[in-house]
């Protein structure tokens, strides 16, 4: 069994694990998750477990708080778990549940998961204050569950405890996910990703907030993450994980300064770098918008007092965009970003203004007399798990728009069209008989683009296709991104809240706020002196990620 690291002083430390293994019963096999982890945090520290998706980093966490199925997941015999002199390992399940949520507590990667939709979010704080406390009534309680969401920072706390988490930002969703996680003031609060589907904004309040509440209650922090951003401001120590292994750990600032093992200098070496490059001379225009609008009606109210309120999703929106560029959109969520993408593509209906593609005017067209455009312009999704239909193999997936398209005359033209699209993405040939729940997120979004490509586009619309992914799958889809456009003259437009992305691949870029465009220029010119207060928010939370 590997030893733990040393800790600094005689004095044991407050929290270790020793010797963590946990090894899954597949159908026909056994597969060892994690082998042999250790690790030690002290009182007030920040740990952060870093390392690609199926590194082993969540399946450590639940491990410490024993929350795998016995059935299916074995714990090593002899790890040992220790918090603040209690052996963890020695208890009975009874005993765990009141250690759970109470010594220690998890804050998961996706609050809407976590959250039960069916119960106000106060209730939820409440239940978890009670589980622990019988002698506190339901009224303290609640006041202590207003208290919570005062402390998280919730905008109108006594309004916003009797919402469901639906009624909620995402944000604000994962506040209430730690106020319920420090409900009983744990000793050891476990952050499993949870800025990863943020904005940058929100992100950045989201890490203050914990750090403000680990200094105030003397917390130790374990930040599970992919984020090496994140880990550089946040983390006092790191341990990088690779195919369920400690391979390096240490002071973050040694190892992010110096790293010693190869697999570590290649995540540091995987954050979006390079620029989009200059555009050839003369490059046609091949869409525009001019004054674009969006309005949407909102009914509020009861059945009996209807209210009708109007929503400018797109306000009063000109844009350019030439053969071979990549326009950039950033801003926060419901900066309406995403809205001004789908009507640009004829998605989404305008309310207002022009849309031109390639000279022809398509704001105003029937559907029928868009299907000529459709395989001139392609979308791809953020999350493409949701987008691939699972009941398809991949090769019914990537033929599926030129057979409704008629853009292949035989099954031999089409089998050969999509091969060919796989090849462009880096995928092989023998992909195709299989389904997309086989592949990684990584290879799912290239199999998306493959979609998109075996239509020869002229214009890709981009929408947070690498937000999902870890570091050094980024980068790959980045460059292979770059590739595409050189080789086919593509032109995107290319959504995302990570100005890393957008730096690394877009030549202009545009900053929205409310529906409309409040500044827009060169990319490396609008990141490095950014004239608009908001634009200098947004790149300061993606720069420096903690607020000062």
């Amino acid at each position: 069994m590997a030893q733990p690291e040393p800790s600094a002083g005689p004095a044991a430390p407050f929290f270790a694990a020793e010797g963590i293994g946990v090894t899954f019963s597949l159908i026909d096999k056994e597969l060892q998750a994690v082998k042999d982890a250790s690790f030690e945090i002290a009182r007030g520290e920040t740990l952060a477990l870093v390392g690609e998706s199926g590194s082993g980093k969540s399946t450590v966490a639940r491990a410490i708080m024993r929350m795998h199925d016995p059935q299916r997941a074995k714990l090593n015999p002899d790890a040992r778990i220790v918090l603040d002199g209690e052996e963890l390992g020695e208890l009975d399940e009874f005993a765990m549940q009141r250690i759970r949520g109470r010594r220690i507590s998890m804050i998961f990667q996706e609050p809407m998961t976590s959250l039960n939709p069916l119960y106000s979010v106060g209730s939820q704080i409440v239940e978890v204050i009670r589980a622990h406390d019988r002698r506190v009534g339901k009224k303290e309680a609640r006041k202590r569950a207003l208290q919570l969401l005062r402390e998280v920072h919730i905008p109108q706390p006594e309004a916003r405890i009797d919402q469901y988490p639906h009624q909620l930002s995402g944000g604000q969703r994962q506040r209430v996910m730690i106020a319920i996680a420090i409900a009983n003031h744990p000793a050891l609060l476990i952050a499993d990703e949870p800025t990863t589907a943020l904005d940058v904004t929100i992100q950045a309040q989201i890490l203050g907030l914990l750090r403000e509440l680990q200094e105030r209650h003397g917390m130790a922090l374990l930040l599970i993450t992919h984020d090496l951003t994140v880990v550089e401001k946040v983390a006092d120590r790191v341990c990088v994980m690779r195919y369920g292994e400690i391979v390096e750990r240490g002071a973050t600032k040694d190892v992010f300064g110096a790293p010693k093992h190869p697999y570590t200098k290649h995540l540091l070496a995987s954050e979006p770098r390079g620029e989009a490059g200059t555009l050839a001379d003369g490059a046609p225009e091949l869409m525009r918008g001019d004054g674009v609008k969006v309005r949407y009606e909102l009914r509020t109210g009861s059945m009996f007092r209807r209210r009708r309120e109007e929503l400018m999703a797109v306000n009063d929106v000109s844009l350019r965009l030439r053969e071979g560029e990549t326009l950039g959109i950033v801003g926060e969520s419901g900066s309406g970003k995403t809205t001004l993408g789908m009507t640009l593509i004829r998605l989404q209906r305008a309310t207002g203004g022009e849309v031109r593609f390639d000279g022809d005017r398509i704001d105003g067209l029937a559907p029928r007399q868009l299907l000529p455009y459709r395989t001139r312009m392609q979308v791809v999704f953020q999350d493409p798990f949701s987008s691939l239909n699972p009941r398809m193999i991949i090769k019914q997936i990537v033929a599926e728009g030129l057979i409704v398209n008629d853009m292949c005359k035989t099954a031999a033209e089409l089998d050969e069209r999509v091969a060919r699209a796989l090849e462009e993405v880096q995928m092989e040939r023998d992909v195709m008989d299989r389904f997309p729940h086989e592949f990684s997120g990584g290879q799912r979004q290239r199999i998306a683009i493959a979609r998109a490509i075996a239509m020869e586009p002229e214009l890709i619309l981009l929408d947070e296709p690498t937000s999902a992914l870890d570091l050094s799958i980024q980068a790959q889809i980045i460059d292979m991104l770059r590739e595409l456009r050189r080789k086919h003259k593509l032109s995107y437009i290319f959504i995302s809240h990570d100005l890393k992305v957008i730096g690394a691949m877009c030549h202009r870029v545009m900053v929205m706020e409310h529906g409309k465009v409040i500044e827009e220029g060169p990319t490396a010119e609008v990141l490095r002196s950014p004239r608009q207060d908001y634009t200098k928010k947004l790149v300061q939370a993606a720069f420096d990620i903690l607020p000062s």
